[in-house]
């Protein structure tokens, strides 16, 4: 089955063509990779799926009643909870379990609890919670506002809903922005379960190689779809680019051969005719297409002075804020030559550590020891907010630098791809990917021996991640990476310092670990924790005595449990006789009425034993 079929489609945006005779059919439960570079038209395609930009030509058909599934950009913000916000995604359910509470008829009634099981409503509260908890929302937070949340975790909330109604095709656009590693690791899985189809944005080379099974390449102003994922493509563009360039040098040299042969003897009456027919076939030698690739993003950090080991220790140390402490018994030490990625859920304290290291926040208690010489690059997100969109690169970087020359100050520039052009151009003008280069640059200007990352890639495009990568293999200096992107700290960095718990610890292990320790976390959550004491006939002993104690309890609960089960077996009997159209042509008003009567009666009671199961459950796990 075909979900969305898009044919001959032509979109411009202000003037410029970026689609011109696109096609692409998306086939149920496929996962497609969207690529293509910055401005080729990719979040506009997205936009035109989703209808919010008309096409200028062709058409775009999505399947008769598939559900769309996208992350809106209004984030929620107002007092529903948000584990309220993402069930109210799935409006189909809302809608009917509103109408259930206005007391429809019997015969609408059964056919709503049908539909109600046939959507699986009843499983949707702990589905939702699910998804929630893996973007990072604790129990706790799930029942908070969602007005308490900033933008960038209600967006995280807008991604919980659209994967909440589990779509026919789901469309994602960057979506592991709004992540931290661990919540982009637990996309990545979901990704991979997931049953439906799905069009992919993304600038994370790692998710595109695990989690899509072909690539849509803009380019040109067309489509071109690839089998495999982002490892496959690269290699088929890489052997179709090597065929074209030896099929244009073979075309060249024929029409240099021909082309002299002819300027040679075209004077000549006996060679006049051979002249001709190789003029014709100069005529129809396919024309030459060079390998148009665009200039090389490549990125050059300055190389520091080397100095000797440690750069940085730290013992017994404590930071926070004012009096609120986040991290303690911090015993840290960073050489030179060290590569370190912090791993942990957003709130943990990575940032913390990260401003400490800095020389950003001071400690509130410990002993923290760096060399004099010791200079430190460090590069926020956040920074972004604070250029002066009013100035340009080359004046942000001479004030950053008064005693340098002009030429000094495009230089360090031009190390991260902003030529003469983009040096002038006002900040307003920048797009993310270029600001984010002038953060690097600034980052970099005095030759940092530490190289503090938070989040660098978030807009950054493919090209300009694997540009840092190159750079930082090269650089003579310490690094310490916060990251969303498993690619970039698998690529970077060599040792792992787990931030949780209010403390900061080694991880022994590699990224694949981690991705196993955050499972088996996650699996342990929804399991009784073992006991760990070693002394086993003792706890024996009372565990004996413990559920001597409990017994009348847990005799009451199977009770409470058999009788529920009863009266759910006696109601799904009369909604079915309500349902059956047979029960009115018999016109007996008086069979409906006790059938509802009943009906009503069992949902009385079961709601008192629903209570009482609960008081029950709450005082043996309480027990």
């Amino acid at each position: 089955m075909t979900v969305l079929t898009i044919r001959d489609l032509t979109l411009r945006m202000a003037g410029r063509t970026l689609l011109e005779g696109a096609s692409l059919q998306v086939d149920a439960g496929r996962k497609i990779g969207l690529v293509g570079r910055n401005g080729a038209g990719k979040s506009t395609l997205i936009r035109a799926i989703l209808g919010e930009v008309a096409p200028d030509g062709g058409e775009i058909r999505l399947a008769a009643r598939a559900r769309l599934g996208h992350v809106a950009q209004e984030a929620p913000a107002g007092e529903e909870c948000l584990l309220d916000v993402v069930l109210a995604a799935d409006t189909e359910r809302a809608a009917l379990l509103a109408e259930l509470e206005t007391g429809p008829e019997a015969a609408r009634t059964a056919e709503i609890h049908e539909r109600l099981i046939a959507i699986r409503a009843e499983a949707a509260p702990a589905r939702a919670a699910a998804i929630l908890a893996g973007l990072g929302f604790d129990a706790a937070a799930q029942a908070r506002p969602s007005r308490a949340y900033s933008g960038g975790w209600r967006m995280r909330v807008s991604l919980a809903r659209a994967l909440f109604l589990e779509p026919d095709l789901l469309l994602l656009d960057e979506q592991t922005n709004h992540l931290d590693l661990e919540a982009a690791l637990w996309l990545e899985e979901w990704l991979r379960r997931f049953a439906g189809a799905a069009i992919v944005i993304s600038h994370d080379r790692g998710l595109l190689d695990r989690c899509v099974d072909a690539i849509a390449h803009l380019d040109q102003r067309r489509i071109a779809l690839y089998p495999g994922n982002f490892e496959s493509f690269l290699r088929i563009r890489t052997e179709r680019a090597q065929q074209q360039a030896a099929q244009a040098a073979r075309i060249a040299a024929q029409r240099a051969h021909m082309q002299a042969f002819v300027d040679r003897f075209r004077a000549k009456a006996t060679k006049a005719r051979q002249a001709q027919s190789r003029l014709k076939a100069l005529e129809r030698l396919p024309p030459i297409e060079a390998i148009v690739e665009e200039t090389p993003t490549r990125f050059a950090f300055p190389e520091p002075e080397a100095l000797p080991p440690p750069i940085l220790q730290i013992r017994r140390g404590v930071a926070g804020y004012g009096e609120r402490v986040v991290l303690r018994g911090l015993d840290l030490r960073l050489d030179q030559e060290d590569r370190i990625a912090l791993l942990g859920a957003n709130g943990n304290g990575k940032s913390t550590l990260a401003k400490l290291l800095a020389g950003r926040l001071a400690p509130l208690a410990g002993e923290m020891h760096r060399d004099r010489r010791l200079r430190v690059g460090y590069f926020a997100q956040h920074q972004a907010e604070e250029l002066d969109p009013g100035g340009t690169p080359l004046s942000h970087m001479a004030e950053a630098l008064p005693r340098a020359t002009e030429t000094q100050h495009r230089a360090q520039l031009a190390r991260f791809g902003l030529d003469a052009d983009r040096a002038e151009t006002p900040i307003a003008s920048l797009s993310g990917g270029e600001k984010a280069r002038l953060l690097l640059a600034l980052t970099t200007r005095e030759a940092p021996q530490l190289l503090i990352l938070d989040e660098p890639t978030n807009h950054l495009d493919m090209d300009a991640r694997e540009a840092l990568v190159r750079a930082l293999a090269d650089y003579q200096g310490a690094v310490v990476l916060i990251s969303h992107d498993p690619h970039l700290v698998e690529l970077v960095a060599d040792r792992l310092w787990l931030v949780a718990e209010g403390t900061v610890r080694p991880f022994e292990g590699d990224l694949e670990d981690y991705r196993a320790h955050l499972a088996e976390r996650a699996r342990a959550a929804t399991r009784p924790a073992e006991p760990a004491a070693p002394a086993r006939r003792e706890e024996r002993r009372e565990r004996a005595e413990a559920r001597q104690s409990l017994a009348p309890l847990r005799q009451r609960l199977k009770a409470v449990e058999a009788q529920m089960e009863k009266l759910a077996e006696e109601a799904r009997v009369i909604d079915g006789a309500l349902s059956d159209p047979r029960l009115y042509e018999r016109n007996r008003p008086d069979l409906i009425a006790r059938a509802t009567a009943r009906r009503a009666a069992i949902a009385r009671e079961m709601e008192a034993l629903e209570s009482e199961w609960l008081t029950l459950s709450e005082a043996l796990e309480a027990a």
